[in-house]
């Protein structure tokens, strides 16, 4: 255990400058937008809920492009782990540590697949504070943006990014079948891994149908992808909706509760044999994965 802050501290110098432009670069983009772009809304009609819209609009508008792009790199950066390690010599640094090859598969992986995307939330919070301050400044002027109820604000934009950190982990369980055989399938053939991995499961699946008559790989992978999408955020498709007759704070109120509702019916979407056989193939590659490792390190030992 004392070795994990180390290989924590090796994956943040190894790439903190591409998760630097990741924060920086969308962030930059949206404040130039928001401070130079023109706006028109319609006061009159939103009244004095434009604010507070404006505010929630722009944090989880922040905090979900923020998710969405660590993600999307994290699984580039992923599919390559294994092999970058043997192609840079780094097998030579995972063997000058008391850790095992389980160890230092896992502990990257879990950085760039839980650890990265969550640090995007909160980043993705302080982002569209900027974000908010700006859109509310240009609006209704700076003195509206310091008097919004943060109290319930607060509350509200914590529940999503909650929200959202238990939707990040769920559509990585439901995925990490595919996530893991793609590493693999990489760490084998290398680039040629992900066009195997998409040439193999395209052309599996219908085989198995139209040869077969069994769509079960198709319909497998169907309901992964739909859990998945599914696990991240609106689990049952209904809208929160809100009474213009209520005032802004109990609006605000509506929203930890819908989260917490929402969360309960994407929690219930694991009550499926599906699940253990997926992560049952999930721990399979990584053995393989672990075996190749071990290889790999005693030829280079």
């Amino acid at each position: 255990m004392k070795q994990i802050p180390t290989l924590l501290r090796r994956e943040w110098i190894q790439h903190r400058f591409g998760w630097g432009l990741i924060v920086l670069l969308p962030t930059a983009l949206a404040l130039l937008l928001v401070s130079f772009g023109e706006m028109k809304f319609d006061a009159e009609d939103v009244g004095e809920r434009l604010p507070v819209a404006l505010t929630l609009g722009a944090l989880g508008g922040a905090v979900g492009i923020q998710l969405l792009i660590m993600w999307l790199t994290s699984l580039i950066i992923v599919t390559g782990l294994a092999r970058r390690d043997h192609a840079d010599r780094s097998i030579e640094f995972w063997l000058s540590l008391p850790v095992g090859h389980a160890k230092s598969l896992a502990v990257p992986l879990a950085t760039h697949l839980l650890l990265a995307p969550a640090a995007a939330l909160l980043t993705g919070l302080i982002t569209g504070l900027l974000i908010s301050l700006m859109l509310v400044s240009r609006t209704a002027g700076i003195g509206v943006w310091f008097a919004l109820p943060w109290l319930p604000l607060a509350l509200a934009a914590l529940a999503i990014v909650a929200r959202l950190a238990l939707g990040l982990l769920l559509v990585t369980l439901w995925l990490s079948p595919l996530i893991l055989m793609a590493v693999l399938l990489t760490a084998w053939f290398r680039r040629w891994g992900l066009v195997i991995l998409g040439v193999g499961i395209g052309l599996g699946s219908q085989i198995l149908e139209r040869v077969f008559g069994q769509p079960l790989l198709s319909d497998v992978l169907s309901e992964l992808l739909s859990r998945a999408g599914r696990s991240l955020a609106n689990v049952a498709g209904k809208e929160m909706v809100i009474d213009r007759a209520e005032d802004i704070q109990s609006a605000l109120m509506l929203v930890p509760r819908w989260v917490l509702a929402d969360s309960a019916q994407a929690l219930g979407l694991l009550s499926t044999p599906l699940l253990p056989g997926a992560l049952l193939v999930a721990a399979g590659c990584f053995a393989l994965l672990v075996q190749w490792r071990q290889r790999g390190a005693g030829a280079a030992g």
